[in-house]
C-alpha cells in the first residue's frame, strides 16, 4: 500500500510500525480462532495431496478454505469501514486519503 501512515480507531495518526488499536480489536480472539481453523484445513490439504487423495475431494476442501478466508477478510473489512473509515469521515481527519485507501483495499480484496 502506498500509505505510510495508518489512521485507525483509538490510535489516531500513527506510523504503521507503531503500536495502535485496530477497529477489529474486539474480534481478535474470534479472528485468531478462525485463522487457526483455516491453518488446520490447509495442513489437511497438504496431507490429502501427500496421500494422493481424489482430486475432486482436494478441490472441495480448497473451496472451503478460500471461503473461510474470504469470510475472515470480510469481517476485518467491515470492522475497518465501520471503525477507522467512519471515524476519519466524522472527524474530517484526512477523509479523502481514507476513502482512497478503502477503494484500493476493495480492489485488492475483490481479486480473491
Amino acid at each position: 500500500m502506498p500509505f505510510a501512515r495508518r489512521f485507525c480507531s483509538g490510535g489516531g495518526n500513527v506510523e504503521e510500525s507503531h503500536e495502535h488499536t485496530h477497529s477489529y480489536g474486539p474480534m481478535k480472539a474470534d479472528l485468531s480462532r478462525r485463522l487457526r481453523r483455516i491453518e488446520g484445513q490447509v495442513r489437511g490439504l497438504q496431507k490429502m495431496v501427500e496421500e494422493d487423495r481424489y482430486c475432486v475431494d482436494i478441490l472441495v476442501q480448497i473451496a472451503a478454505v478460500k471461503s473461510a478466508l474470504h469470510q475472515v477478510g470480510l469481517s476485518i473489512l467491515e470492522s475497518h469501514t465501520r471503525g477507522c473509515v467512519a471515524e476519519a469521515l466524522q472527524q474530517r481527519d484526512r477523509e479523502q486519503e481514507k476513502v482512497d485507501e478503502l477503494i484500493q483495499v476493495l480492489r485488492q480484496f475483490t481479486k480473491l
